[in-house]
């Protein structure tokens, strides 16, 4: 039986391009799961991981008992056989010079010649996506998305004609086009076996930097709650690079990652630091080092990059000087409020903030409840963090008591660690999530299009607990100073006022 001890030994005199695609990419899953052999803790902590490899091992164990290993074998390119290609392609396809310049010597591991670079090119990557439709069920629209990415690359000059891999780009562009105009319905795909040989061996000549790869790790952790295990395993896989000598003090990211490592190391130990925070002159240098923001994402980070640019200028482009007759009629963008949260609030833009107040047993939580769900059934997702209440039968009566339940409206205890999906957020309570005036202005500046209403306790008094900077940071401080009122000052709307419980029986308040 293969085993994760047994593994490496074993597929050493295997050629896994002559396998089919599930082998070849179980065997790519295991390499980075055990970043190269070197660290099984993810088999050993992750159920699902562990399930996934050993699945794969019985497999390929069943395989191999079938075609058992004559000899090694080395990885071939092998010729074109589909009717489309040209004549002259049916010769041996010579290995292609990688777009980007090789950043550190050529490696051997396991028989394969490959080079590491700081980014894969988009051919390789379009290679990728590609090949793995083989087997698969695509609809029309499916494919014409991926002729889109393709064309869109072109035009931006990401692909070019002059690319080593420009036949295989026309090759896939050609045969995707065909396939399109011919579909009436969904159907499998299926690619030729020697196309996919010779896309693999393509695809297995370069390797991103083991530096470059950790710089992308710690960019992901930016801005994110509550992520100290992630920087943890973060600064382990940074010493296991270092220890194994996958990065050394020539990389020329070296001093880079010290920096890395200092910053993490300092946000475990502070027990206050809730988020992570990459100061943006230096998150810009990493996404530099990547050379776009699309490498993290994947294939399809190109249209999630435009998607983010275009929510973060939720209002007209403004020069930097400019006459104050003009500046008079420019035409700011809202969210367009109506009823009683217009006359309390006023019409907030795009990304605005809230702070309420209110001693106990006053309504600021009912208030908070009933706003979000007018939120969700006018102006998108919600997310309300009960961390006050928690995810209890008091909530759920709130819920019930104002008729807010919807689809866009979504709870819970704790705040997860990618905001994206939500336009506005609750936090109920900031005190008892434990989050600084750094923490709020940090999560801000990483989702700049999305509006937070952050809910205080109060002091005996009455007033706020928490530093100044918290009111002053907001667009708008909402006030329940006695039952059933909220009182409202802001940019959007001075002096509001609202009537919590005018639509309702009497019953308890928050």
């Amino acid at each position: 039986m293969i085993t994760i001890e047994n593994y490496k030994d074993t597929v050493k005199g295997i050629n896994f391009s002559q396998l089919p695609v599930t082998f070849w990419k179980g065997h790519d899953f295991v390499q980075k799961s055990s970043e190269n052999y070197s660290n099984w803790d993810a088999y050993h902590k992750n159920e699902t991981i562990k399930r996934v490899m050993d699945a794969y091992f019985a497999k390929l164990d069943e395989h191999l008992q079938k075609h058992p290993i004559k000899g090694k074998t080395t990885i071939a390119l092998v010729e074109h056989s589909e009717p489309e290609r040209k004549a002259e392609t049916k010769t041996p396809v010579q290995r292609k010079t990688p777009i980007h310049k090789a950043v550190q010597p050529e490696s051997h591991d396991d028989d394969m010649d490959y080079s590491f670079v700081e980014r894969i090119p988009e051919e390789i990557r379009f290679m990728k996506r590609y090949i793995s439709m083989n087997g698969k069920k695509k609809t029309k629209e499916d494919l014409l998305r991926f002729i889109n990415a393709l064309h869109r690359a072109i035009i931006e000059k990401k692909v070019r004609k002059s690319s080593p891999y420009s036949k295989q780009i026309e090759y896939m562009q050609d045969k995707l086009v065909k396939t399109y105009n011919a579909m009436t319905k969904a159907l499998t795909v299926e690619i030729g076996e020697k196309t996919i040989l010779e896309f693999k061996s393509l695809i297995m000549q370069e390797k991103v930097m083991p530096s470059v790869n950790l710089i992308k790790r710690y960019i992901n952790l930016n801005g994110k709650y509550n992520v100290k295990d992630k920087a943890k395993l973060l600064m382990d896989a940074m010493q296991r690079a270092s220890k194994l000598k996958k990065v050394t003090k020539t990389d020329k990211y070296a001093k880079l990652l010290d920096t890395m490592f200092a910053n993490l190391n300092a946000y475990v130990k502070n027990k206050s630091q809730k988020i992570l925070s990459i100061q943006q002159t230096e998150l810009n240098g990493l996404n530099g080092v990547l050379g776009c923001a699309c490498e993290v994402n994947g294939l399809e980070g190109i249209e999630e990059v435009n998607a983010i640019e275009e929510t973060a200028n939720p209002v007209n482009e403004i020069p930097g000087v400019m006459s104050s007759m003009d500046f008079r009629n420019v035409q700011f963008k809202t969210l367009g409020f109506v009823g009683k949260y217009r006359k309390l609030i006023g019409d907030p833009s795009k990304g605005f903030s809230v702070m309420v107040y209110g001693k106990p047993k006053m309504g600021k939580s009912f208030l908070c409840v009933d706003f979000a769900g007018y939120l969700a059934r006018n102006h998108g997702n919600v997310l309300y963090v009960a961390k006050e209440e928690g995810l209890d039968m008091t909530l759920q009566d709130k819920l019930k008591a104002k008729d807010v339940a919807h689809p866009n409206l979504f709870v819970a205890e704790e705040i997860p660690s990618d905001l994206t999906p939500y336009d506005f957020i609750f936090f109920d309570s900031v005190n008892k999530l434990g989050l600084s005036t750094g923490d709020l202005e940090t999560l801000r500046s990483n989702y700049p299009s999305k509006s937070f209403i952050y809910i205080f306790q109060t002091t005996k008094e009455g007033n706020f607990r928490g530093a100044n900077e918290f009111q002053h940071d907001v667009d708008v401080v909402i006030q329940v100073p006695e039952k059933g009122l909220a009182v409202q000052n802001g940019r959007f709307n001075q002096g509001g006022e609202m009537r919590i419980f005018e639509e309702l029986e009497y019953r308890e308040a928050a």
